[in-house]
């Protein structure tokens, strides 16, 4: 008998596992807002003619400012909503949909992929963080705390830097060089993310190809290549392919948009909101594509203070208006920098590929998918709708070719 009662048990723990956990309404809508946060960031980084590559995870900056707001009183708190479109959400709401929001997607065995987030909230010497600040911060957001002697500004920068390195196994060697303003709180997110592809690129077919960064410079990249099955759209009016890559599990997609030829990718960004990306979303056909894609890794940290600033939080990165007395009990904190460092790796690794397609009509006349030139990329969550990651790849890491003529 108690046998029988063992197995009905190992099958009804079977079935609830097997069950899609339903998200709260309050992660759906956090979801929902990170998504407008994603493009609104993305738009005010790509004004930004310093920049070369771009990449930034909306989730996560949606979750900084999170903490910002768990941290901030009155005017100071509030605009971290009004950046979020949070409003009329209550805090308890605002923080528990944020967490809940990150637990599902970074959930690397749900998603069988690497994802490692590390978070740290670095203040002055002088500073005495709250426990209740301390304990609630860790608790919805996942971060550390530490503090920091900026006297001693070279020892500050390394000890950063050191923490990041070891927080993603050596993926990301160096958060920043230098740190202005070093009197205030700091943000310091040190990511790694390598996706699994849904159907891995085979690693002997892997060659060295010229990436064109612009028409007369030219970098080699290995490149790897595969055909297969995919969601493609070619957009002929605004000259340019969108192409949609799922990633292991199916749970997200690597979302690729591409002009037709090498050209800067001003024109495509400002093309690019959320209201075009579903129309975009919207006509993807599957079909053949042989793919060529860059087997590279990108390494690249923001300074996002100004960025935010941009999109209306005024007050908090401000020494004057800053009321973060919930970090350390009176107002002796602004937010001096928020430093968001990635490192992502394109690798051929991923489930094994359908060979039942191969030979067939399926594969016949595939489109050609050739990314030997800048491209805007995002990483798409297909259970929350939320964008895990959006980016650009203007000039990958590789030794400079012969000018072309």
């Amino acid at each position: 008998m108690w046998a029988a009662k063992l197995a009905a048990l190992c099958l009804l723990a079977v079935a609830v596992s097997g069950e899609e956990k339903k998200m709260s309404s309050h992660a759906t809508s956090m979801a929902d807002k990170s998504t407008n946060l994603a493009f609104n960031l993305y738009q005010s980084m790509a004004k930004d003619k310093d920049l070369e590559n771009i990449l930034i995870s909306p989730v996560v900056a949606a979750s900084s400012l999170g903490m910002v707001a768990l941290g901030g009183k009155s005017s100071t708190a509030s605009q971290v909503k009004t950046v979020l479109s949070a409003d009329s959400v209550k805090d308890e709401h605002l923080h528990t949909g944020l967490s809940e929001l990150m637990d599902e997607v970074s959930d690397s065995n749900t998603r069988n992929v690497t994802w490692k987030i590390n978070n740290r909230l670095y203040g002055p010497s002088s500073v005495s963080f709250i426990d209740d600040f301390v304990k609630n911060s860790k608790k919805h957001y996942k971060y550390d705390h530490s503090k920091i002697n900026f006297r001693d500004k070279r020892s500050a920068i390394s000890s950063i830097n050191e923490w990041a390195a070891k927080s993603t196994d050596g993926k990301l060697p160096e958060v920043t060089k230098d740190v202005q303003n070093p009197d205030g709180a700091m943000i310091v997110n040190a990511m790694f993310f390598k996706p699994h592809w849904d159907e891995k690129f085979h690693h002997k077919m892997v060659d060295n190809r010229g990436f064109l960064v612009t028409r007369s410079h030219s970098v080699s990249v290995p490149m790897m290549h595969r055909t297969g099955l995919y969601g493609f759209y070619e957009d002929t009016e605004n000259r340019l392919f969108v192409l949609n890559m799922p990633l292991a599990h199916k749970k997200s997609s690597m979302v690729l948009i591409m002009p037709y030829h090498v050209e800067p990718l001003e024109r495509l960004e400002k093309l690019l909101t959320r209201k075009q990306l579903d129309t975009w979303m919207s006509k993807l056909e599957e079909r053949a594509v042989a793919i060529s894609l860059p087997k590279v890794s990108m390494e690249v940290s923001h300074n996002l203070q100004k960025h935010f600033a941009e999109l209306g939080l005024t007050e908090a990165v401000d020494k004057s208006k800053a009321d973060l007395s919930n970090i350390s009990g009176k107002k002796d904190l602004y937010l001096s920098n928020v430093f968001h460092a990635s490192a992502l790796e394109w690798d051929t690794e991923g489930n094994p590929f359908d060979t039942s397609i191969f030979g067939t009509d399926k594969l016949k006349n595939p489109k050609l998918f050739y990314a030997d030139h800048p491209f805007i990329f995002l990483v798409k969550d297909n259970k929350t709708n939320s964008i895990l990651f959006i980016g650009r790849l203007v000039r990958p890491k590789g030794d400079k070719m012969r000018d072309e003529l």
